[in-house]
């Protein structure tokens, strides 16, 4: 047992969130969970003696139990004074994609709240706020983790961290970092294709009806969420990479679809016309079939240039990065002590499961850390 009592406090419980408090539930020895937000409403254990603590196996169910307080949605502010003031450290896990929220991280990191999160707007967007995270960590002595914002439950960022920690020098970073774009290339443009294989339209059609495109595939065709992770990375490689539109990125939208709303409408509109672009795709994957290659989209930084892109690459058909399957993610590290031969992180890069055990498996860090 911790000789320090720790409490929890958790915002978000979508599909990632929801998966945590699965996990969480079955953690022995697991922080007291005192604080748990969603959009409107917010459950808290009362203050002072910050008990009852909310049950994580029925937090569904906890709203109805007299002896917990209920309140609306709550600012950071009112959040950071809540934890700080429990008698003991205090967690909080952020489970969404809120940027307002990611901003407010040095306020609670200042009063001594350690982060565990997912969320990647608060490590890849300004410099300033990147840097000012880690020195109010520092400033607050709390600790920030968050391995799920680069390839889900994978362990990507703790073994860059480990690779510049330890002296070695990284020289190249590169890879498939999304899913959903995995996916789109591996059914595409597969290293095998026997007999005609489907057009791009009704590959991005297919990969939204399994969920793996967000609502709008848009958002992931626009190559800003690998940039957002390039971003990170490359901080970590020590690159002052000022924000995630600081550096090329190919996006897959036809240019004359890009400016059609954001609505259902203009998702639907978007579907609808993306077929008349299929012929664009089919050039560039018979460009390099010629070249007895295959196409995918990757994300790569030469550290020593310090250069960082996001786009389209061809690659030979034995190369690790053609042979992946489904929605897999795969990662080299290229450094000084692995010589030609990369460290490869892969595996799937995606799904509520796996990146809220990326999450829960920073929690119990957090917790060793902080005991």
């Amino acid at each position: 047992m911790s000789a320090t009592p720790l409490y929890l406090g958790v915002i978000g419980v979508g599909g990632v969130g929801t998966a945590f408090l699965s996990q969480l539930a079955r953690l022995p020895n697991a922080p007291s969970l005192v604080l748990l937000a969603r959009s409107t409403q917010t459950l808290l254990s009362p203050a002072p003696s910050y008990s009852p603590v909310i049950p994580a196996a029925d937090w569904q169910t906890a709203s109805s139990t007299p002896s917990l307080t209920k309140s609306g949605s709550l600012s950071p502010q009112e959040i950071a004074s809540y934890l700080s003031a429990a008698p003991g450290r205090s967690i909080l896990v952020d489970n969404t994609s809120d940027p307002a929220l990611a901003s407010a991280y040095p306020i609670f990191l200042r009063a001594g709240i350690s982060i565990v999160t997912p969320n990647k707007k608060g490590f890849s967007s300004d410099l300033s706020l990147w840097k000012d995270i880690f020195a109010s960590a520092a400033q607050g002595k709390a600790l920030v983790y968050h391995e799920s914002t680069v390839g889900a439950g994978l362990p990507v960022i703790s073994t860059l961290r480990d690779l510049v920690a330890t002296g070695d020098e990284v020289t190249r970073i590169e890879g498939v970092f999304s899913g959903t774009l995995s996916f789109l290339f591996n059914t595409f443009a597969p290293v095998s294709s026997s007999g005609a294989s489907a057009s791009w339209s009704a590959v991005v059609a297919q990969a939204k009806e399994l969920g793996y495109t967000e609502p709008d595939p848009r958002d992931d065709l626009n190559g800003m969420d690998v940039a957002r992770k390039l971003t990170i990375l490359a901080r970590i490689a020590g690159l002052e990479v000022q924000s995630p539109d600081s550096f090329p990125i190919e996006s897959l939208i036809p240019a004359e679809l890009a400016s059609l709303p954001s609505t259902s409408d203009g998702i639907t509109q978007f579907m609808t016309r993306l077929p008349e672009f299929d012929g664009q795709m089919a050039s560039i994957k018979e460009s390099a079939e010629k070249a007895s290659k295959v196409v995918r989209y990757v994300g790569s930084i030469d550290v020593g240039k310090k250069e960082v892109r996001v786009g389209l690459q061809q690659f030979d058909k034995d190369s690790a990065i053609a042979g992946l399957k489904g929605s897999d993610n795969i990662i080299s590290f290229y450094t000084k002590r692995y010589g030609a031969n990369p460290l490869i992180v892969q595996g799937a890069g995606a799904g509520g499961d796996v990146t809220a055990m990326g999450v829960t498996a920073d929690l119990i860090k957090v917790t060793q850390r902080l005991a």
